[in-house]
């Protein structure tokens, strides 16, 4: 699988919900919803996020940024 760029994905090696920001030889370059650290993953290990992983991540975003966590 090598997903669109923009496009929401489940990182199943880490249970992360991704957004892929490239691609970047063999790997796809993902960073977290709301930002952050990116990380590199093998495409093997990603599928499309569900409607409800992206509520999930998007969720713990906003309840992270609500407590100040994210200054």
């Amino acid at each position: 699988m090598k997903p669109a760029v923009g496009s929401h994905v489940m990182d199943t090696r880490t249970g992360k919900v991704g957004i892929v920001m490239g691609h970047e030889g063999p790997y796809v370059q993902l960073r977290p919803y709301g930002g952050g650290r990116e990380w590199d993953a093998e495409p093997a290990e990603l599928r499309t996020a569900t409607p409800a992983e992206r509520l999930s991540a998007a969720t713990a975003y906003a309840n992270a940024r609500s407590r100040g966590e994210l200054l």
